[in-house]
């Protein structure tokens, strides 16, 4: 077969959906997983279970594949560089993806192009917080590590110098930001491909619980066309600078008075863009294939009027199966996606999408069934 082979450095959930888009496409698929058990290895046949971290198991993944992309940011800068000087094809390549794994070294960039963004600085002291803070508006102000974090993971909302100090236990520098008084939260999901392609999806709104995205509505309820034009603008902008290749989510502050801040970058398929296997003509993770192989981009237009996707958090019942069956009765135009992972208390184990005419409608159908799957609704 002449078809190629991606490899995907990452066994999670963004692998295994990625790999669900190979299939009808055609694509072989190899997978670099930490485990057996991991989400993306229970399903996908050509694993290789290796540490991420380690060169050498890097190179021998890659002399089995035409191309190597990630469903994480996680691995070293310099073993992407070092995989590129072998030849390989890495999609997004080490330049790229440097700015989603270095927060300051990514808004330092995103300055330089012009890319607006809360007020910020490096810190290398808690004492510095306190200086920082002065500046603007006083505490709170947000620190995060510049790299490593994820999900409301390495993110601090800091009130004093002394609560400033716990960031710094990491040994690493710390990025500080203004707290910004924002109306709600977007994001801007665009696919980039190796030859300046780009497609953009509906610009969605990004609802957070406890620093986890709890709900996506695509597209943002009420967003004036002018704001939603400048998101799409800021990301393919983005993509293009930063010579991203494959799918960029650009996540924003709307502030309340009408302005777009760029808040995070993630150069992979994203929590924001789920909605999009069930609600667009081309999925996220379709579209991040063709790009990583230089293929034609697929049509980004939603299928629906209003598409919903609501997390799918573990809680106190392990076995969601009767709650499944449930919802599928209860809501036949429901579409379930499951990860294959154990149910512990908060952890994201799926997410339900829901699609038609009305908003109101379509978010109660996404907020029950992720609800009763969790078990905080009973009816």
């Amino acid at each position: 077969m002449t078809f190629p082979v991606v490899g995907m450095v990452g066994g999670g959930q963004l692998a295994r959906m990625t790999h669900e888009a190979a299939i009808p496409l055609g694509i072989r698929f190899k997978l670099l997983s930490n485990s057996p058990q991991e989400s993306a290895a229970q399903v996908v046949n050509d694993v290789v279970v290796g540490d991420h971290r380690d060169l050498p198991t890097l190179r021998a993944f890659a002399r089995e594949c035409d191309v190597i992309t990630f469903d994480h940011e996680h691995v070293p800068t310099e073993h992407l560089r070092a995989l590129e000087a072998d030849g390989v094809l890495v999609r997004p390549g080490p330049d790229a993806l440097v700015h989603a794994q270095d927060k300051g070294l990514m808004r330092a960039r995103l300055d330089e192009i012009g890319v607006p963004a809360p007020r910020h600085r490096i810190l290398t002291d808690p004492a510095d917080a306190a200086a920082f803070a002065e500046e603007g508006e006083g505490f709170p102000v947000v620190l995060k590590t510049v790299r490593g974090g994820y999900d409301g993971k390495g993110v601090w909302v800091v009130r004093s110098v002394e609560e400033a100090a716990e960031p710094f236990k990491a040994g690493v520098p710390v990025l500080a930001e203004e707290k910004v008084d924002f109306a709600r939260e977007l994001a801007a999901n665009v696919v980039r491909s190796p030859h300046g392609q780009a497609v953009a999806y509906p610009v969605v709104e990004s609802i957070q619980v406890d620093g986890v995205c709890d709900t996506v509505i695509a597209p943002a309820p009420g967003l004036p066309e002018e704001l939603s034009l400048q998101a799409q603008r800021t990301a393919l902008t983005i993509a293009r600078e930063l010579g991203v290749v494959g799918h960029l989510a650009v996540e924003l502050f709307e502030t309340r008075d009408g302005r777009l801040l760029v808040n995070e970058l993630a150069m992979r398929p994203h929590n924001s863009g789920h909605w999009t296997q069930d609600g667009a003509v081309t999925s996220q993770f379709a579209n991040h294939l063709r790009a990583v192989l230089d293929l034609p981009l697929g049509d980004p237009r939603p299928r629906s009027p209003w598409t919903v996707m609501a997390n799918v958090l573990g809680g106190d019942y392990p076995d969601m199966y009767p709650a499944y069956l449930h919802c599928m009765a209860r809501d036949p135009g429901l579409k379930i996606h499951m990860y294959g992972k154990d149910v512990k208390p908060g952890r994201k184990v799926g997410h339900v999408n829901t699609y038609g005419e009305d908003l109101a409608e379509v978010r109660e159908r996404a907020r029950h069934a992720a609800g009763y799957l969790r078990g905080t609704i009973t009816e």
